[in-house]
């Protein structure tokens, strides 16, 4: 269903596009709108998770430099039948998390320094279960677009 949304979404935006397109320029202006939106669209299925990932300036973390967290999104991501997905970690005393990708085999969670430092491991691993939930249901394409 999310995958039919995401869809949907990015056939209105083209549209809206085109008819920009096409009262600015005709039915070359259309048609032009169509390519740069197409071009838009696939650029965005492909790197929208990097870029917010790096508007967030997140690191990649593994078990070596975040054994607890990395454990716990290890230890989620196994019970919920997922790939493990990418692991960032954000450098920012505020609380957050997030999940991003397109689909969950190229997923990736992210946490913040401050939501780590706050919560017990218990909230933590529910923070992390719901953003993980994100990834199963497939809301993360349609997030990060």
């Amino acid at each position: 269903m999310n995958t039919l949304r995401t869809a949907m979404l990015l056939a209105a935006m083209t549209a809206l596009f085109m008819g920009v397109g096409y009262l600015i320029g005709g039915s070359g202006g259309m048609v032009i709108a169509l390519l740069i939106a197409a071009g838009t669209n696939l650029f965005s299925y492909w790197n929208a998770d990097k870029m917010v990932l790096s508007m967030n300036r997140a690191v990649e973390v593994d078990e070596k430099n975040a054994p607890e967290y990395y454990a716990i999104v290890q230890a989620l991501a196994k019970q919920a039948g997922l790939p493990m997905p990418k692991t960032y970690l954000i450098d920012n005393p505020q609380p957050n998390a997030f999940a991003t990708g397109r689909n969950p085999e190229n997923a990736a969670v992210a946490a913040s320094t401050g939501l780590l430092q706050r919560l017990s491991h218990e909230e933590v691993a529910a923070v992390m279960a719901h953003e993980l939930a994100h990834v199963q249901h497939r809301d993360t394409l349609t997030m990060t677009i």
